[in-house]
């Protein structure tokens, strides 16, 4: 069997268009499971596709905007009301540990005093590709170009003799090519078909781009309208919901 799997669990945008769930992609490998980032609607996007919250070891998050993020409160209380033991690891940029706080007391005050049964450990990376590890899944880092109160990040996740890779939400920037390179599949934004739209990418600057990007499979994702609407004329496979991509050796 292939070593790892990839699935798409949402490939929308932060507004639903096209009737997607945010972003929230499962990686698995070596018999560990991560999401790399973990929308608001995710909890219910897991539910809807059979997937099993408490099969989540780790949570590796590109930026601190609810549509990347805002599900983590929701499945951090899952597993409290689950019973869960396993701990869950959060992989993120500077600033997660204490926006993970703020959001969980917004959404259910008094919730991150109460005493759980597992523990969450809150990992921030450097944003210089600097790797942390959960078990057999090793996790990076690159700073690129989108304002979130924060530092944004393309992440990668190597396991197993392969790699997945995600450019987050970004304007161009050569730190897309280090993200990408060698990854098997690389999951890259493309917002809008041809309009610039601040701090993000549109299709036909990552056109001008893709070459550049040494990754074995380019995956466009978070698509708004206008990409929505021409994903038949783009060059390169676009993902839909549920989609389920296999990477390394057999």
């Amino acid at each position: 069997m292939p070593s790892v799997e990839i699935t798409f669990i949402g490939s929308g945008d932060a507004f639903g268009n096209g009737g997607r769930f945010q972003t929230c992609i499962r990686v698995r490998a070596d018999g560990a499971t991560a999401l790399v980032d973990c929308g608001a609607t995710s909890l219910t996007a897991m539910r809807a596709q059979g997937v099993d919250p408490g099969e989540v070891a780790a949570v590796v998050v590109t930026h601190l905007h609810g549509d990347h993020f805002g599900g983590l409160p929701f499945l951090v209380l899952d597993g409290q009301f689950t019973r869960r033991t396993a701990p869950l690891t959060v992989f993120g940029p500077v600033g997660t540990r204490d926006r993970l706080h703020a959001a969980m007391e917004v959404l259910y005050p008094g919730s991150t005093g109460v005493r759980r049964r597992f523990e969450v450990d809150v990992v921030e990376l450097d944003g210089a590709g600097g790797t942390r590890r959960c078990g057999p899944l090793a996790v990076r880092g690159w700073e690129v170009d989108h304002a979130s109160g924060g530092p944004a990040l393309a992440v990668r996740v190597d396991a197993a003799g392969a790699s997945f890779g995600y450019s987050g939400d970004t304007a161009w920037t050569p730190a897309l090519v280090t993200a990408a390179d060698g990854a098997d599949v690389f999951a890259c934004e493309a917002y809008t078909w041809d309009k610039p739209v601040r701090y993000h990418l549109d299709y036909a600057t990552l056109r001008e781009h893709a070459d550049d990007l040494g990754a074995g499979r380019l995956v466009l994702t978070h698509m708004g309208p206008t990409m929505l609407a021409r994903t038949g004329d783009a060059e390169h496979a676009a993902a839909v919901d549920g989609l389920v991509l296999h990477a390394g050796p057999s």
